[in-house]
């Protein structure tokens, strides 16, 4: 094994998804040597396998986290604004659910595939040099050493920066190593639940065939089909089901059982999905599933952060966003204390750790509400009046979904006003069925009473 020499200021970021290339950039601008560590190829050069790339959906977060970087505008031209939840029924009716108080107040539709090209390409721009077919076969938590293997030749060598940061995703290789240490908490907790990936495709003429400023949802109680709008007039769609039971994936195991299947609960997509066949056979079953861990950091020589440190459910949208969240943290903290490794990795986790722990349990909840509670008319109703609220108080009310996907309030701040809001509103809403029975004065009592003005946070 060869070993090369550690130069003054140089950071290795292990994993170049998403978060390890949108870091790398930030440090590069800070005059660090970054160099980034992949064991795939590289994904601008080859093709990867279908089904392991669900959209994603890009809020204020992750935006803020990009335009910090300076790269927001460039990568406006390969979303697509999505306004609310166009809700499938079973008889083919539609219920649109806009996402915030008006049209600014949107999540945008973005192919992970195409950011993750697009980071890597800025990253490059920036000086950061990318190592691709290496893979992370350990690490020294005394001195620090990164040990890799070419996946292509078998070659080992190890190289020595100043830090290693793991973000390398819910497999993470620095992880691994740091389960070592004395005391090291770690849980893993998968759903019950699977996806596949599907697709609705485009018209002849290139545009989108249903409704392209829109998440739509197929709510069926036990599962849900999803589907969110690219670029070139197609539509990711993402089926969940559970693994086993009588809907589940070990039962559609045939053609003529998914399409039975498809017929009696999508009637409306089958005429959009010419090739379900071959997506459904062809493309993996995926899992899901929650991590946590403390510590994040070791001997002040390597961190995690994103899915390596805190892995969560896509069910809230905020699983990039919360990581590149985790970037904008930890470069503030950076740009304060300097590079003081130990110090600064503390803070850090301190900072986060309750925030995503917050964001995962937020996560599981809302897979319940998309899953089934969307297509509840009492549901429907308090979403109504939700936004009612918030008109009539707007630095006071803000629902718990805005908290989370049009602010920057704190994940845990989010979640424990959320509570709040949900027993006041179970109490305004439980004894009416129309806006205009709203009681008012009361509304004004608990509002005044239990919610301090989010300035004041």
């Amino acid at each position: 094994m060869t070993c090369s020499p550690r130069s003054p200021g140089k950071i290795a970021l292990i994993g170049s998804g998403l978060t390890g290339p949108l870091l790398a950039i930030s440090l590069a601008q800070r005059g660090f040597e970054v160099e980034i560590y992949e064991r795939r190829p590289d994904p601008r050069q080859v093709r990867i396998n279908a089904g392991r790339s669900i959209n994603l959906a890009i809020s204020t977060r992750g935006i803020h986290a990009l335009r910090e970087a300076g790269l927001w505008d460039s990568m406006c031209g390969i979303c697509v604004p999505m306004k609310g939840r166009m809700m499938h029924s079973v008889a083919r009716e539609l219920t649109f659910q806009p996402y915030g108080k008006d049209e600014t107040e949107v999540i945008n539709s973005i192919s992970r595939a195409d950011l993750n090209a697009a980071l890597m390409d800025a990253a490059e721009a920036r000086g950061v040099a990318m190592h691709f077919n290496e893979r992370c076969t350990g690490f020294d938590l005394q001195t620090g050493a990164v040990r890799l293997r070419s996946e292509e030749t078998g070659r080992e060598t190890a190289v020595e920066p100043d830090i290693a940061i793991g973000a390398d995703g819910t497999a993470s290789a620095i992880r691994s190593e740091m389960m070592q240490l004395p005391r090291f908490n770690f849980s893993q907790q998968y759903l019950d639940y699977g996806y596949k990936e599907l697709t609705i495709a485009a018209a002849p003429d290139g545009a989108h065939r249903i409704e392209p400023h829109a998440l739509h949802i197929w709510p069926r109680g036990s599962f849900m089909l999803i589907a969110l709008p690219n670029v070139d007039g197609t539509f990711a769609c993402i089926l969940f089901l559970p693994f086993e039971g009588s809907a589940s994936f070990a039962g559609l195991d045939s053609e003529a059982k998914v399409r039975d299947f498809f017929e009696t609960h999508f009637p409306d997509a089958i005429p959009l999905m010419p090739h379900l066949k071959e997506n459904y056979f062809g493309n993996p079953i995926g899992s899901m599933v929650t991590i946590r861990c403390s510590p994040w950091h070791a001997n002040g020589k390597a961190l995690l952060l994103g899915d390596a440190a805190h892995a969560i459910v896509p069910f809230f949208g905020q699983g990039m966003n919360c990581a590149f969240e985790d970037c904008t943290c930890f470069l503030e903290l950076l740009d304060r204390h300097g590079p003081h490794w130990p110090h600064l990795f503390r803070e850090f986790e301190h900072a986060r750790k309750a925030n995503t722990d917050a964001i995962a349990d937020l996560a599981l909840e809302n897979f319940i509400e998309m899953r089934d509670r969307v297509a509840d008319p009492r549901f429907l109703f308090r979403k109504k009046v939700e936004l009612a609220l918030e008109a009539r108080y707007p630095r006071l009310f803000v629902p718990k979904y805005a908290m989370v996907t049009f602010h920057r309030i704190p994940y845990s701040v989010a979640q424990s006003r959320g509570r709040i809001q949900d027993r006041m509103l179970a109490e305004l809403c439980d004894p009416i069925s129309r806006i205009e029975d709203l009681d008012w004065q009361k509304a004004d009592l608990l509002i005044h009473r239990d919610l301090t003005p989010l300035e004041d946070l």
